[in-house]
């Protein structure tokens, strides 16, 4: 069982290995079928998002899964009894600082669940609030641009948090697509971050016993501190590589 950051889009391969972990914590429990609660925090008060993933989620599972659904509006905050009884978490996208308030007073009872052995996938924000110290938008330091204004996620400056705390390293995504991999190198050379992992879109990065491995389509992107503090370095990773 394992924490399951994915990157956005709608591809079906990134929600494979959580489907997978799914199915085996349901098991081990005798659950029957396997339950997912599964977040969404609305945009225009639509349940568009939620219906998305769990079809994505069920298009990646090789057996009857039971979707929950929990759809908060960004001025709502999700009861932390949501997760009690479930096999697997998901945590969707939308506007990353609105996530970050609506399940605040639900991170322990998630670091829980997930020491626990609960399987956690967070898709875009819920991906970007996982992480100890999360970045959860912003487009300039000290007032120059870093990223596009697109992907400010209604925020000037870049803002990191106290997150979750399923990772220890700062997490973006829609990398490849939006172009955020400039976010994590300017926040790393400012040190507001001690490095990061940017995952494109329709790529999951899996942190489990076992380790770290990557599947989807796309590519994991490493950015850490250069030699002596000088500089940023920059790696790329694909599924299968």
């Amino acid at each position: 069982m394992g924490v399951h950051l994915v990157g956005g889009g709608t591809g079906a391969s990134a929600f494979a290995p959580f489907a997978a972990d799914v199915v085996a914590r349901a098991a081990m429990r005798g659950s029957a079928p396997a339950e997912v609660a599964v977040v969404t925090v609305r945009e225009a008060a639509s349940d568009a998002h939620a219906t998305e993933l769990a079809a994505l989620l069920a298009s990646a599972s090789s057996t009857e899964v039971a979707v929950r659904v929990v759809a908060v509006d960004e001025t709502d905050v999700v009861d932390p009894q949501v997760f009690a009884s479930a096999d697997g978490i998901v945590v969707g996208g939308g506007l990353t600082p609105a996530y970050h308030r609506a399940l605040a007073g639900a991170f322990g009872v998630l670091r829980a669940a997930v020491a626990d052995g609960t399987p956690y996938l967070g898709f875009s924000a819920g991906a970007m609030i996982a992480a100890d110290r999360a970045i959860i938008g912003g487009w300039r330091i000290g007032g120059v641009a870093v990223v596009p204004e697109e992907t400010a996620e209604d925020l000037d400056e870049i803002t990191v948090v106290e997150g979750i705390g399923l990772v220890d390293v700062a997490i973006d995504v829609h990398v490849a697509q939006w172009g955020t991999l400039g976010r994590l190198v300017a926040a790393t050379e400012a040190g507001l971050i001690d490095g990061g992992i940017g995952i494109d879109e329709s790529t999951v990065l899996v942190a489990d016993a076992d380790g770290l491995r990557i599947a989807g389509e796309g590519s994991v992107w490493r950015v850490q501190p250069g030699p002596d503090g000088a500089g940023v370095l920059v790696f790329s990773d694909r599924a299968g590589a």
